[in-house]
C-alpha cells in the first residue's frame, strides 16, 4: 500500500463540458494500474472540502475537468496553494491556452500560420456585413474562451451569422469571428516537457450531418471518422508535428497537450491547443497513443511519469 502512487481523478466540475468531463475521469479511474497506484475519485463541484482536507494524503492529482474552472488556470491554481502537485501545464499556460484570441496572438508571434480574425467585445458597435467585407464568407464565430466547439458557428448568411454571435455572446463577454479555411482537419499530440515526442497525427473527418467536428461530432460515437496515422507526405508529417510542437513551446505547455490544425493543400493553420485534451472512447489523444501501439494504462504511466518530472 504505501509504495503506490495516490492519485486523485478530478473529474466533472461546473462547466458546460461537464459531462465529457465525468466520462474522461470514469475511463481514467478504471484504467489506472492498482499494482502502481492508490486511486481516489473527486468531483470538485460536490467534493472540494474533502479534497482540500485529504490534500496531505494526494501524491499527484489528475486533471480531466474540461473547460472553465478546470482547464483555464484557476483549478491549477488552487492546487499550487493546496500544494498538490498535478498533471499537466501550470496556471499561466493553462489560462493563455484556452483563451483563443491571446493564444492565437502567440502563434503569430512564433511564425506560426493562423486564420484572420475580427475580436468583437458585448456592447461594441460593430456591423456584420463590415466583418463579411473583411473576413470574406463564410465566416467561424466562436466564444474566445469555450472548448470543444461549444457555442460555435460556421455560415455565408449575415442573418445567421447574426445569430450566431448573438449565440457565442451567451457563453463570453468576447467573441472571435475568423475566415474559413477549407481543408482537412488534423490533431497532433504532444507529450514532454523540455524534451518534446508526438503521436501519430490523427485526421478528423465528420460524417455528412455535421458541418465542422462540433460538439456532437467530438463525442457521439460514430459521427466521425477518425484515421490514425493520417495519411500525408512524410515532409508533411514532420511539418504538422513541428507545428503541434511549437505550439506547446509557445504556451509554456507540460506533460501533454493537443493542438488542432487545418491543412489546407501543403500550408498549415494552427486552430487551438487543448491543454486537457478528453480521454473517453471516442477521444483522439487515446487513440493516437493507440497508433504508438500503447495501451490506455501505459499511456496513463507516460502522463504521470512527466509530471512527476515537472515537479522534480
Amino acid at each position: 500500500m504505501g509504495d503506490r502512487l495516490r492519485v486523485a481523478v478530478l473529474a466533472g466540475g461546473w462547466s458546460r463540458e461537464r459531462e465529457v468531463s465525468l466520462k474522461s475521469g470514469r475511463a481514467v479511474f478504471a484504467a489506472l494500474n492498482r499494482d502502481q497506484y492508490e486511486v481516489d475519485w473527486f468531483d470538485p463541484r460536490d467534493d472540494l472540502k474533502r479534497l482540500m482536507d485529504r490534500r496531505a494524503e494526494i501524491d499527484m492529482a489528475f486533471i480531466l475537468l474540461h473547460g472553465r474552472l478546470g482547464e483555464d488556470g484557476r483549478m491549477q491554481g488552487m492546487l499550487d496553494i493546496l500544494n498538490i502537485p498535478f498533471v499537466g501545464s501550470g496556471v499561466l499556460s493553462s489560462a493563455t491556452a484556452i483563451h483563443k484570441e491571446r493564444s492565437k496572438g502567440i502563434f503569430r508571434t512564433k511564425g506560426l500560420n493562423v486564420a484572420k480574425e475580427v475580436i468583437l467585445r458585448r456592447g461594441e458597435a460593430r456591423g456584420v456585413a463590415e466583418i463579411m467585407a473583411t473576413l470574406g464568407t463564410p465566416v467561424v464565430v466562436k466564444p474566445v474562451s469555450e472548448g470543444s466547439s461549444i457555442g460555435m458557428c460556421i455560415s455565408a448568411v449575415k442573418e445567421e451569422i447574426e445569430k450566431g454571435i448573438q449565440r457565442a455572446f451567451e457563453f463570453s463577454s468576447r467573441v472571435m469571428v475568423e475566415e474559413y479555411v477549407p481543408g482537412r482537419e488534423v490533431t497532433c499530440c504532444v507529450l514532454g516537457n523540455s524534451r518534446l515526442e508526438v503521436l501519430p497525427v490523427v485526421e478528423i473527418r465528420p460524417d455528412k450531418r455535421h458541418v465542422f467536428f462540433d460538439y456532437a461530432a467530438k463525442y457521439t460515437p460514430g459521427a466521425t471518422e477518425e484515421i490514425c496515422p493520417a495519411p500525408m507526405s512524410e515532409g508533411l508529417r514532420r511539418e504538422v508535428e513541428r507545428a503541434g510542437k511549437a505550439a506547446h513551446r509557445a504556451l509554456g505547455c507540460a506533460v501533454w497537450s493537443r493542438t488542432d490544425m487545418i491543412l489546407r493543400d501543403e500550408r498549415i493553420f494552427v486552430l487551438e491547443t487543448n491543454t486537457i485534451p478528453g480521454m473517453t472512447e471516442t477521444s483522439l489523444f487515446p487513440l493516437a497513443a493507440r497508433g504508438a501501439g500503447w495501451s490506455f494504462s501505459e499511456l496513463l504511466d507516460r502522463l504521470i511519469t512527466l509530471s512527476l518530472e515537472k515537479e522534480g
